[in-house]
């Protein structure tokens, strides 16, 4: 076989479903021109992305108060309007309906007419709605300003979308996860602010102080540019090459010789993720999303409410775990966060980052698919545990585990999505995917505030069940993407009509399996 047949056989091999020009390209117009993939792994981690990472992730910051916020103000407005627990519920599924309405659109928006444009606007319309928020005259007013704060939060997600697509293939196993620390932060300081602010000014003026971050974001957010990607999607080469240059400089690197060249196409349409060569990868993810948001707020609220009714099977068991909210007269509504109840938010808030390094070692060794499966098979296992009767260092330590292991799912199934959908179609994706798990995070409230109430074992049970679904699920995912470029475009026909003319040519054969092309050497 001659040497260019070979190169091109090893390169249709490693890029997989990279998009594949129509035609023989010869050797000379081949080193003329580069991709977008090909510049970001040329110039390489950098100062750039430093900036980026801390940006970015400071965004993460942002939706973990919005989102974290509930946890802390419900005492406090169930005291104010004299909630029941099914009101105090309906406060996080309005959110997650705000979040799961524009979470779609936002994605559409994002594939359509850039990254930038949808995250820098969720910045601002959540700041906006969540200030407004200090100021609900009652609890209608209060959970329909909150939805519109879940609406800007889901503009804000889509920087995970702009964060990926400038990080390199080899660092992404590694830096996407620390994005937890942000989440971590974020929800941390709500809960010190909590701790600090509620007491002697009450929880308005929580909300307004708590708004501070997302302003300072607005001003710092002009340092990052468009998505390159998104540009070349859009047929916008200039502007990418512009973008591109400017990184190479900042980090101290160069582009590739020759010029960009990838052809535009189609941008944000959903018969890209229900084609054939996705539909059964969106499926599945949907569901995965789903169970992602569903175990992650079950298990934050689950907590709580185990904690504050004195539901847990306790055998050491002190007067400060006594009954709270039952009496022989009726409901207390008016018993706000002791210092106790702030320092557990914040002790379950470090289960999120105290397994990091499991996280980053489970992506780089056992890949996305089986990362998720193990996570979701052992999490199922911890939702049941929290029935058994324990000391409450041992619940402590459960709670902690289940809460690591939650975070890591999500943080797994973030990196998954983001790597599997083509450019032309990673936005709406990820809008489509976020949005799915919102109805997750809709149902979760009724089932641990509500339903806990009721039956301790029959509100754990549902969470642990969708885990081993889920879990199960995950082997039918066609797509391994630990280690792949990220996709352009995907078009299986000209990828099947060019390998087959290669391979007729060298005496090789070809099979295809699941939509994706595969080389078997004779």
């Amino acid at each position: 076989m001659a040497d260019g047949m070979k190169t091109e056989l090893v390169s249709a091999i490693h890029l997989q479903e990279v998009e594949l020009q129509d035609g023989p390209a010869d050797k000379e117009q081949a080193g003329e021109t580069f991709t977008v993939e090909e510049a970001v792994e040329k110039i390489g981690f950098g100062r750039f992305h430093v900036l980026l990472f801390v940006i970015m992730g400071s965004a993460n910051i942002v939706e973990a108060m919005e989102i974290m916020l509930l946890a802390v103000v419900s005492p406090e407005i169930r005291c104010e309007w004299r909630l029941d627990d099914w009101q105090v519920a309906l406060v996080s599924t309005m959110v997650f309906l705000g979040f799961m309405v524009c979470g779609v659109l936002g994605g559409y928006i994002a594939d359509r007419y850039g990254r930038w444009k949808v995250v820098f606007a969720g910045f601002v319309w959540s700041a906006y709605f969540s200030l407004l928020t200090s100021f609900a005259p009652s609890y209608g007013w209060f959970i329909f300003l909150r939805s519109m704060v879940g609406c800007g939060v889901a503009g804000v997600s889509q920087g995970f979308v702009l964060k990926t697509e400038f990080i390199p293939a080899k660092y992404r196993a590694y830096l996407l996860p620390l994005a937890t620390i942000f989440w971590m932060t974020g929800s941390m300081l709500i809960i010190i602010l909590g701790m600090l602010v509620v007491p002697p000014l009450g929880w308005r003026w929580m909300i307004r102080l708590s708004v501070t971050p997302s302003i300072i974001l607005i001003f710092l957010f002009k340092f990052i540019p468009e998505s390159a990607r998104y540009n070349v999607s859009a047929g916008n080469i200039q502007a990418a090459v512009e973008t591109l240059q400017k990184i190479a400089k900042m980090n101290g690197a160069s582009l590739p010789e020759g010029r960009l060249v990838e052809p535009p196409s189609e941008r944000g349409s959903w018969r890209i993720l229900l084609g054939s060569s996705f539909r059964r990868t969106s499926l599945l993810l949907w569901y995965s999303w789903f169970v992602a948001s569903f175990a992650y707020y079950g298990s934050v609220l689950s907590s709580s409410e185990l904690l504050e009714k004195n539901l847990l099977c306790v055998m050491d068991a002190g007067r400060e775990h006594q009954v709270k909210h039952r009496h022989e007269d009726g409901l207390c509504y008016c018993i706000p966060f002791a210092l106790s109840d702030y320092q557990t938010l914040l002790i379950s808030c470090l289960g999120e980052v105290a397994l990091v390094p499991v996280n980053i070692c489970l992506l780089n060794v056992l890949g996305r698919k089986m990362s998720l499966t193990v996570l979701q098979l052992v999490a199922a296992i911890l939702f049941m545990l929290l029935n058994i009767c324990t000391t409450m260092f041992g619940f402590t330590v459960l709670l902690f585990l289940l809460r690591s292991l939650v975070s890591m799912n999500f943080n797994v199934v973030y990196i998954y999505t983001a790597e599997v959908y083509p450019t032309a179609a990673r936005s709406l994706g990820m809008g489509f995917c976020t949005s799915f798990s919102r109805i997750g995070g809709m149902i979760a409230p009724f089932i641990a505030q509500v339903l806990m109430s009721q039956s301790v074992i029959s509100a754990l049970s549902p969470f642990a069940v969708a885990c081993v679904v889920c879990a199960l699920g995950n082997f039918l995912l066609p797509i391994e993407t630990k280690g792949r470029a990220l996709v352009y475009k995907v078009s299986p026909t000209q990828q099947l009509t060019k390998l087959t003319h290669l391979l007729r040519e060298s005496g090789d054969f070809l099979h295809r399996d699941k939509e994706v092309a595969y080389i078997v050497t004779v």
